[in-house]
């Protein structure tokens, strides 16, 4: 097994602890009889466990570290260029009502003398995702996180994403899409370099 696969199968164990997975179901149970169910009919008998693990898997960012996370893969880079990594989908959980939301993130970046594992630019999403949050929130993240790692030039962060909250519940807006653009160093002080960028991300 190689490394990368060693660390998602050390996640993926940390995330079933069954301390917590019994815990968890336990809650789901109750909440499964309050919303007017049997959690002993035959179907739901171990939806309580199926849901405990599933809700542990989705928020296993807050169990995630970055500097684990990028193990050393940031490399030496003469050229000054833009790297962009793009389409990085993504799966969150809306923090006000604990409903997914997703889509997909593009990143740009401009190196100064270090760039990083093109892998890890999608781990590092990853990271911030997988947990309550708001797109917005993991948008600015991202960049800041970034930018923290290789005192880059200057990062750039386009994300787009459908919510759920809009489309099931309040608004039911079905075709609603939500756009957030982050943005630090170099990026913030020039327009020609943003412009650049969603050009190459069109």
């Amino acid at each position: 097994m190689d490394k990368n696969s060693l660390e998602e199968n050390a996640m993926n164990t940390s995330a079933f602890d069954e301390n917590v997975v019994n815990q968890l179901a336990a809650h789901y149970e109750a909440i499964i009889k309050l919303i007017g169910e049997d959690p002993n009919r035959e179907g739901l008998v171990r939806t309580p466990h199926r849901a405990a693990k599933a809700l542990l898997y989705a928020t296993r960012g807050y169990r995630m570290d970055v500097d684990e996370v990028v193990n050393g893969a940031i490399f030496n880079h003469e050229g000054s260029r833009m790297i962009i990594v793009r389409d990085i989908e993504f799966y969150s959980f809306c923090e006000h009502h604990i409903l997914p939301f997703f889509g997909k993130i593009s990143i740009g970046y401009i190196p100064d003398g270090k760039i990083i594992g093109l892998s890890k630019v999608a781990r590092i999403v990853e990271i911030f995702a997988r947990r309550l949050q708001v797109q917005e929130r993991i948008t600015e993240q991202v960049c800041t996180e970034l930018q923290k790692i290789l005192s880059a030039k200057g990062v750039i962060a386009r994300c787009t994403a459908e919510h759920l909250c809009m489309k099931m519940r309040g608004v039911e807006k079905q075709e609603s899409v939500t756009t957030t653009i982050d943005y630090n160093g170099v990026f913030a002080e020039n327009a020609t370099l943003r412009q650049e960028f969603f050009e190459s991300i069109r």
